[in-house]
Parts: C-alpha cells; structure tokens; sequence
C-alpha cells in the first residue's frame, strides 16, 4: 500500500488552465512557474510537471499564446527545488528517441534523480502543421504504435550500450546514449482510450486518466491496475482537479462566479476546432457556453473542509494512487492548501497505511 501523490500541473502557457477575462492571469513566464514550484515543495507537494505547447487559442485572452518549452524549463527548476519530482512532456513525433533519451538524462543529474517523462503523442493538427511535422495520414492506431516504439527506443538508450531498432518514424544504427541514468526517470502518460489504457500499463509508471463519471474514472483505474498486475508491474494512477478554495464555502463560490463571467468563448471554440471540432459546430457551441466551461477540468469549490471532502471523495471512489492539482492563483493559494488541506491528507495517508500494515 503506496501513499498517495499529490503534485501540481505547471501554468507554462499564460493564463494556466482558466480560459477568462475575469480569472487571475498567470503569464507563464519562467520566474512565475519556478515561484510556483518552490511554494509547492514549501507546501509539501509531491511533483510539479508542465505540459508541452506550440501553440495557442486565440481569443481575448490570447490563451496559451505564450508558453515555455517544458524539458528546458523543468531543468532550471530542478536546480531551484531540491525535493520535488519534476515531470517533463515531451512529444515523441517531433524528437529523435536519441536525442530524448540524452536530454532526460541530464535531467537526471540536475535534479538528483527526480527527472519525470509525460510522453505525448501530438494529436492537435494545427501545432506542428506550422513546423511541417504533421502526418495527416498517420491512423490513431499508426499513432500509438508510434509512442510505443519510441518509448520501448528511449528505455532500451537507457539500459542498454547500443541499440539497433527499425520502426516506421525513426531508425536507431548502433546508437550509443551515455551516460545512463542513475535513476530512470518516471514515465507517465495520458490516456482514456483502452489502447492509451494498455500503452500505460505495459510501458509507463504513471497514468493520468479522466472519466466522465466517477464510475468511468474509477474503471480505467482498476483497469490500467490489474492489467500492470498481470504483467508483474506496478502503475499509479492519477487525475486532474482544480481547486477553488476560500475561507467558507460562499468565498469560493464568489471566485468561481467571477472567474465564469468573463469565460472567453472565442478562444474555447479555437480550443474545440484544434481537437477536431468542425468551425461552425464550435461556433455553435459557444453560444450556450456557461461559466463553468472557463475551467479546462473537473474543479471543486469550498472551504478547506469541502475542499479536503472532494478530494477523498474523489481519489478513494475513482481508486487512484494521487491527483495533480490546479489553482486559480497558484502564488495565494498553494501556501494555503499546504497549510489548510494537505497536512489532512497526509496524516490520513499515514493512518490508512498503519492499518493496512496490521490489518494485513
């Protein structure tokens, strides 16, 4: 019985993860998010990870219009932090598995051994059309199978002195890769299909997962589980929550209310067009869009005794193993969980172990 995780997802796009007029505005600069990683650590979190983007949504928030390059600036917050993990995405359509392998290993070093790969696969069309690295003919199916042989490529650059290995995005000749790490770095992922389900459990030590029900979430938990089980691995689980936290339940409902006044539709229905969505169906959607849809994932509101009900709600009826949280301010807030919400969650944790060991 593992104690759970809990980290926070990275505002590396500006903005960070509320599509508003109306919402703080973090500019995802470097020095906000290596702020943000030290109050975390100080808080007493478990992992910081930022996502990869190349492009943004437009709208009058020109949301996500300004975004770091994640492995770069998760170096320089590696040597700003000294116990939290630190997750890099990298997206294996655009870079070598060589060139990836060698960059995680120099993660490794800089932080200690707390280096952490999200590998993702590079769905959104309109991010690498402009660098003229989209496939418009690969399948999904061509697509997952192209993250396997890349990730199966990177640990294998990492264990092994040379590797010979042919695939249909990349060919690896007598490629030699050291140092290796001295600590392999987590690989973590994010899936809610049953292939990004399987590519998890056979492959990765962590997955993020969504549901639309928490019945939904917690069966792709037991499922990524038992099928890492039955291959003699272990993956935790995770999912994403906002936080939306004041000193009673109507203080943080007023916050909510005035983050979903000003929800920026035009650059929700870019969001929505870049997944997919035909122009004028995502058009369309806006028109009934409401203040909640500001929020990129699910969120809660209340007091820091709602606040610690919903995630326990959450993390034990889904069966996870953690939750990689978000904050509207990240600079006012994450002090404030450290101090309100976690030391709860933590001290629960410990006495759930406890009678695990002894009931066991």
């Amino acid at each position: 019985m593992s104690a759970r995780e809990y980290g926070v997802f990275l505002p590396i796009g500006n903005g960070g993860w509320l599509v508003s007029t109306t919402a703080p505005h973090p500019d995802g600069s470097y020095e906000y998010n290596k702020t943000t990683a030290v109050l975390a650590e100080q808080a007493g979190l478990d992992f910081v990870m930022s996502m990869a983007k190349w492009r943004g949504f437009g709208g009058s928030t020109d949301h996500w219009g300004n975004t770091l390059e994640s492995m770069t600036m998760m170096a320089g917050l590696a040597e700003a932090t000294e116990k939290v993990k630190i997750w890099a995405t990298v997206h294996a359509n655009i870079h070598s598995p060589a060139i990836a392998a060698k960059m995680f290993v120099t993660l490794d070093q800089i932080s200690n051994g707390r280096a952490g790969m999200n590998i993702v696969s590079g769905s959104y069309a309109d991010e690498f059309e402009q660098m003229g690295l989209w496939d418009a003919d690969m399948s999904k199916e061509a697509r997952y199978q192209m993250v396997e042989d890349w990730t199966r490529a990177v640990t294998r650059l990492w264990t092994e002195d040379s590797v010979t290995m042919q695939s249909d995005t990349f060919t690896l000749t007598d490629c030699v890769s050291r140092p290796h790490p001295r600590v392999q770095p987590t690989l973590i992922s994010a899936g809610r299909s049953p292939r990004g389900r399987k590519f998890q459990a056979e492959l990765c030590d962590g997955a993020f997962l969504s549901g639309d029900t928490m019945e939904e979430l917690r069966d792709s938990s037991r499922d990524v589980h038992d099928q890492a089980a039955a291959l003699n691995r272990s993956v935790k689980t995770y999912a994403m929550l906002t936080v939306v936290m004041g000193d009673t339940d109507a203080a943080a409902q007023r916050r909510v209310d005035v983050i979903g006044a000003g929800v920026d539709v035009e650059a929700l229905a870019n969001m929505r067009v870049s997944w997919g969505m035909p122009r004028d169906r995502a058009t369309s959607w806006t028109q009934s869009a409401t203040g909640q849809d500001a929020f990129q994932t699910p969120y809660v509101v209340g007091s820091p005794d709602t606040v610690l009900n919903h995630i326990n709600t959450v993390v034990e009826g889904a069966e996870l193993d953690g939750l990689m949280l978000i904050f509207p301010d990240y600079h006012a807030d994450l002090p404030r969980f450290g101090e309100a919400v976690l030391p709860t969650l933590r001290a629960q944790d410990a006495a759930r172990q406890t009678s695990g060991l002894v009931t066991s």
